[in-house]
């Protein structure tokens, strides 16, 4: 059923039965994990119990049988006579059951006496026994265990040989029926199907209830917890599965006198039936509180929904139109705030009609203003584009007037020219020249040269603006390419410090230069970023000349550093600084401090535009009026910067 279908009754009914089912899954399964782990834990541990014990049982029997054995290899047994020596084997098969036959060899490894329960006895017998890994494992262990063999398809023998005390001892020999220790295990039950069954350290079985996968020895070392034994792991294999495929319970327990692992196993569904029936039972409990659930839900459900549906028919009165309608209040509780709320808002939306043309009339007239802003600011969107057009036709025209100015510019000179030729040839003239006329000429000439200085200065004013325009606006930046950084500044403050000493041979200033040796290679745009340099320092220059006076010495620093993928350029004199209501117009075109004649207002402006457009950087100013002004420029080591960019 789509959500949207369904009613708030529907809705309070299915929140509160998945709460309390919530609630009873959450409960039941905490309770079924601990009694899980409980259970566990306890099967586990009788588990643990009856393999311990049973590890201990056969330690105990081994123990006995070699103190038993033990009563043949003392230092002294082998000098008394043989007839002693088979007199005390046979008091030996006597007390121990389990030895059916002994055998002693000498100290070279040969058979000297044997007596079996089944065979004649045998009295220096004289057969060469060195090579036997029995004489050699007691020889070398002092006691060797042999591995399970069955005899007769059924019982399970072991071989126990133990090395005799003394230099050149011999080695006695037992074969030892295993049917006792074959009983322990295999009698051993937990609950009404747990079984053990014991393996060697190579997971070879040795005993087992069923006895064909004995006789076939069955190797187990696969089962996850028969590897854990072997390998002695300190984490415990608790559930694993059985020989049979069976999830199962596992314990175990070392025997280590025989490197054999006894282990005992419980199926899981056997050992975990409490626990499956207290499953059972939580289920059915949580049939019961869902119903329960379901009932309370569909009752409280109704309760609520009840006041809810007044409102929803009071709200579809008042859309229709009806603004008198109220919703009469019964109770205090959220359901009846909500209807006081709501009669609050039909009153409001009352009072609300009656002054609702008077504020359709009011947003109507805030709109036509917002119109009359909205074709003002077209306006002077217009306006912008014209004003681009019009920077775009200076440019035009710049490159227009340059030809004129240059024709100027020339023919000043040459008439400058001219007027000297004349004077050298009034002077040529001598007496010949009437006196008056020859003042007269000169002072024609005089006359002219001053017109002509003023056109040649005013005129290489204009070139200096139409370049300065032209620079602004042209696109080309010339060709990018790595740049020894430190030599380029060097460079370039020399040039503008010779070109500064040129245009006012008394200048003096003192040059500080602090270059980072590791500033290295830049990639740059040389010939553009050399402007930027040489305005700045011509500004310095300029900067410190305004200031000059008794006791001041005109300062410049110049420094580089070299910051992590970044390279940092100041330049900083001592001289009049900026003041603060034009240091923020300063990167403007056509913006300028100096007297009328000595700036355009270009310079730092096409230096901003190199720095930050060209080369992807930053420029920076910081001032102090009457103390210092510092420029900052800041490039990055390799700046992304668009194709076409001015």
């Amino acid at each position: 059923m789509n959500r949207r279908t369904l009613s708030l009754a529907q809705r309070l009914t299915l929140a509160f039965l998945g709460l309390v089912t919530a609630v009873l899954l959450v409960n039941g399964s905490i309770s079924m994990w601990f009694a899980y782990q409980e259970a566990t834990a306890a099967a586990v541990r009788v588990e643990q119990e009856k393999a311990d014990g049973a590890a201990d049982r056969v330690a105990q029997f081994i123990a006995e049988l070699e103190q038993q054995i033990g009563w043949t290899t003392r230092a002294d047994w082998s000098r008394v006579p043989m007839e002693q020596r088979r007199y005390d084997f046979i008091r030996l098969l006597r007390q121990a059951a389990a030895i059916t036959e002994l055998l002693y060899l000498d100290g070279e490894g040969r058979e000297r006496l044997r007596l079996s329960r089944l065979e004649p006895d045998l009295i220096d017998g004289g057969t060469d026994r060195s090579a036997d890994p029995r004489f050699r494992g007691a020889r070398e262990h002092a006691v060797w265990y042999g591995p399970v063999t069955f005899r007769r398809g059924s019982e399970p023998y072991m071989t126990v040989a133990i090395a005799h005390a003394g230099r050149q001892a011999g080695v006695t020999i037992a074969e030892v029926n295993l049917k006792l220790i074959w009983e322990v295990i295999t009698a051993i039950r937990v609950g009404g199907t747990g079984y053990a069954f014991v393996t060697d350290t190579r997971g070879r079985l040795i005993a087992h209830p069923d006895m064909s996968l004995v006789l076939r020895e069955t190797d187990l070392s696969a089962l996850p917890q028969v590897a854990g034994a072997i390998a002695a792991s300190d984490e415990r294999v608790r559930t694993a599965r059985g020989v049979d495929g069976r999830s199962v319970l596992s314990a175990h327990a070392a025997i280590p006198r025989l490197g054999w692992i006894v282990f005992v196993e419980q199926p899981t569904a056997e050992a975990l039936a409490p626990v499956y029936a207290a499953a059972y039972q939580t289920l059915a409990l949580l049939a019961l509180g869902v119903v329960l659930a379901l009932l309370a839900g569909v009752v409280l459900a109704r309760r609520l929904t009840g006041p809810i549906r007044a409102l929803q028919a009071g709200a579809e009165r008042l859309g229709q139109g009806d603004l008198a309608q109220r919703i009469a209040v019964s109770s205090a509780d959220e359901i009846g705030t909500l209807a006081l709320r709501f009669n609050e808002m039909a009153a409001r939306i009352q009072d609300a009609q009656e002054t609702l043309e008077a504020k359709v009339a009011d947003r109507t007239r805030e709109l036509a203003q917002s119109l009359e802003d909205l074709r003002a600011a077209q306006d002077r969107l217009v306006q912008s584009e014209k004003l681009a057009s019009l920077g775009q036709l200076t440019a035009g025209i710049a490159h227009e007037i340059k030809n004129p100015l240059n024709f100027v510019n020339n023919f000043a000179e040459l008439s400058a020219e001219l007027i000297a030729e004349l004077g050298e040839a009034m002077e040529r003239a001598g007496p010949a020249l009437d006196a008056p006329l020859r003042a007269e000429v000169e002072e024609l000439c005089q006359m002219l040269r001053d017109n002509l200085g003023k056109v040649a200065a005013h005129g290489r004013r204009a070139d200096s603006i139409v370049r300065n325009m032209l620079a602004h606006s042209r696109d080309g930046k010339g060709e990018r390419r790595q740049v020894d950084l430190n030599a380029l500044v060097e460079e370039t403050l020399n040039l503008a410090w010779h070109g500064a000493r040129a245009e006012r041979p008394g200048f003096n200033v003192t040059l500080e230069k602090r270059l980072d040796p590791t500033a290295g290679q830049l990639d740059l745009y040389p010939q553009e970023f050399t402007r930027v340099l040489l305005n700045l320092f011509g500004n310095a220059f300029h900067a410190v000349q305004q200031k000059e006076g008794p006791g001041f010495q005109p300062h410049l620093r110049v420094l580089t550093e070299a910051r992590p993928g970044a390279v940092i350029i100041q330049v900083r004199d001592n001289g009049t600084g900026i003041p603060d209501a034009v240091r923020g117009h300063i990167f403007e075109p056509f913006f300028t401090t100096k007297p009328a004649g000595q700036g355009t207002g270009l310079g730092l402006s096409l230096s901003h535009d190199i720095v930050v457009q060209q080369h992807g950087g930053e420029i920076a100013v910081a001032t102090k009026l009457g103390a210092w002004t510092e420029f900052t420029i800041t490039l990055p080591r390799r700046a992304a910067v668009a194709e076409g960019a001015a």
